[in-house]
């Protein structure tokens, strides 16, 4: 039965006992980090004008999160839609905007089906992971179509000095099996790394059958659990031939085995693969110049039982050529080229099954005393939709020591995926790029031991593409606006540290027979918290993550219930090189769904075992 919640704060309370203590599954974001997503150049957090939410690879094990639906979970303008549990199709909504109005990179490298629009988040595996940068807010004048809400960037392992091995092994509730090993190295002008993951559980029953009406659910009652496999592997590698020239490679490739309830297909086999290299030039102190490639391929192999029920492949390939000129102090100018080419294979008959996309970008960033500045402008060519032009700008101010105000405004839009145009019968070769505008203003202090920062923004996107009944396909007949508020807060206090984030969301279809409703699958409220604390070698922990209700579809007729919840973990380091972790997630076995139909998890228990000597 479903936990329903009044407000956000019932939804956390409900899931906080009196008496019991907590800690974050991830600290706060250090702001003196550097982050490269956001401006696509190397800018410390304190600087950045933009919101951005940095998780390293101390806060991913500190946490004992499970997978990135689990770590990314309650956190600033994130939305999380889970079909099911572990493996199982995971969509993100970033402050309101579309799940596929979010890009996703690894490794710098652009990911996604350009099928459905979507990255399989479900399908990244955290033990390979050594960051992940969050940026909230408008990014096509830099990164091109798909960055309307904002950008997720995750960087695989990345090594120290010296030579270090790690393996790790662990095992839970609900058959759960995880075990890994992996080693990496630097030293004089080279490094490199390889990890491997393995992830096993049978799942729970991932559908609590077909719903009312019939096309609804997942159309079918199979009162089994569904199970989980992934088998996942990363490598890399990297020299400085000289003080000018240096030369990088990645890969990670994960394969998934996945059953999950459904009348059409049960059953799929999948692989994510990342592959990329880096070539870069320093020929001054002022002068940096980068040459990156990769290829990003999704596959899904789809079963009904043990027939075989059709196949999707998709390749992603591309490239950039990227300049920044230092042209006076605290004065940044960068120039940059990208191609991209999006091809799909699969016994699924569509019109086109290819398509090249060519941009040129170019930036500003500068600071003058208390103030700074940065635009951006990026025209794109794309062979499906011609051309577009996206523009961004921001100001910021500090002021009082330790204040900073900050105001921005972007542009962006989302290219329509193979499926919108050309999938049978259903596709509609005429569709345009959606369209977004977005306003921001932010206000963040920065003290000894208390950092806050609060935005509110608000994103208006025309030319949606939603389902015409009129014409039976897809078309860009839809207006929607998309505002609300964000809050941040890390502190440490009586040898405890505190990072706690709030969201509030109002979205609004603003054309149409559903004018004046929510967007579906968009919780209003959002929270969550996290409390850490060591005494000596041990470490206690807990993290509450509240959701407001949403509804599951565009009428508002489908309501799914607010939620609270409440993991606690605990740690013991027997050495600096040995641990034992230990975790129960949803202590109270809060009984909910995120997508009407489909189960969450209940109570559950992990024990992990790591040993990862220093250099």
């Amino acid at each position: 039965m479903h936990m329903r919640c009044l407000n956000l704060s019932l939804a956390i309370a409900c899931a906080l006992p009196a008496t019991a203590f907590a800690a974050p599954a991830g600290d706060a974001t250090d702001l003196d980090q550097v982050v490269v997503t956001a401006n696509r150049t190397a800018v410390s957090v304190n600087d950045l004008l933009t919101p951005v939410e940095v998780l390293d690879r101390a806060d991913i094990e500190r946490s004992q999160a499970r997978d990135l639906n689990d770590l990314l979970r309650g956190r600033a303008g994130i939305t999380i839609a889970n079909q099911g549990g572990a493996g199982k199709l995971t969509t993100l909504f970033l402050r309101g905007s579309e799940s596929d109005h979010v890009l996703v990179l690894v490794d710098g490298i652009r990911i996604g089906s350009p099928t459905s629009g979507l990255a399989a988040l479900q399908d990244l595996p955290l033990e390979l992971i050594d960051r992940i940068e969050i940026v909230r807010g408008p990014r096509s004048s830099l990164y091109g179509a798909d960055a309307i809400g904002g950008v997720i960037q995750v960087f695989t392992r990345r090594e120290q000095q010296g030579f270090a091995p790690r393996v790790h092994v662990g095992g839970g509730s609900d058959g759960a099996i995880e075990y890994g090993s992996g080693f990496g190295g630097r030293g004089g002008r080279g490094w490199f790394g390889a990890d491997y993951s393995f992830r096993k559980t049978q799942g729970i029953n991932a559908c609590r059958g077909a719903g009312f009406p019939v096309f609804a659910g997942c159309f079918t009652d199979e009162p089994d659990r569904d199970g989980y496999e992934s088998h996942a592997l990363s490598l890399r590698g990297g020299v400085e031939i000289n003080e000018q020239w240096s030369i990088e490679g990645q890969a990670l490739r994960a394969e998934g085995r996945n059953d999950y309830d459904g009348s059409f297909v049960n059953y799929s086999e999948t692989v994510q693969q990342v592959i990329g290299g880096k070539l870069n030039w320093k020929p001054s102190e002022k002068v940096k110049v980068q040459l990156s490639a990769g290829r990003n391929v999704d596959s899904s192999d789809n079963f009904l039982g043990a027939l075989a029920m059709g196949f999707f492949k998709t390749d992603r390939d591309s490239a950039t050529l990227q300049a920044d000129f230092t042209v006076a102090e605290d004065q940044l100018v960068t120039v940059g080229f990208d191609w991209l080419r999006d091809r799909v294979d699969s016994d699924t008959s569509y019109d086109e099954t290819d398509r090249d996309n060519k941009a040129g970008f170019v930036q500003y960033q500068g600071r003058f005393g208390n103030q700074s500045f940065e635009a951006s402008v990026r025209r794109d060519d794309n062979e499906q939709f011609g051309g577009h032009t996206t523009g961004g700008a921001a100001w910021g101010l500090n002021f009082a020591e330790s204040w900073r105000v900050t105001v921005g405004y972007g542009t962006a839009f989302k290219a329509p995926t193979f499926n919108e145009l050309y999938y049978p019968f259903f596709g509609n070769a005429h569709l345009k790029p959606e369209e977004s505008k977005t306003w921001e203003v932010g206000l963040a202090y920065r003290g000894d031991g208390f950092n806050a920062r609060i935005d509110g923004f608000d994103t208006r996107v025309d030319q949606l593409i939603t389902f015409d009944s009129a014409i039976n396909l897809p078309n860009n007949i839809e207006r929607a606006r998309m505002r609300g508020a964000e809050i941040g807060i890390d502190t440490t206090f009586a040898d405890w540290t505190l990072a706690a984030s709030a969201s509030y969301l109002d979205t609004e279809n603003r054309v149409g027979f559903f004018r004046g409703n929510d967007l579906p699958r968009r919780a209003k409220h959002s929270a969550r918290i996290d409390l850490d604390r060591a005494f000596g070698k041990f470490r206690i922990g807990a993290t509450a993550v509240g959701y407001g209700s949403r509804y599951d579809d565009v009428a508002n007729s489908v309501r799914v219930g607010g939620y609270g919840t409440m993991d606690l973990r605990a740690e013991y380091a027997f050495s600096d090189s040995l641990s034992l972790q230990a975790r129960v997630a949803n202590v109270f076995d809060r009984q909910y769904e995120t997508v009407s139909y489909y189960n969450q998890p209940g109570r559950e228990w992990f024990l992990t075992l790591r040993y990862a000597p220093k250099p």
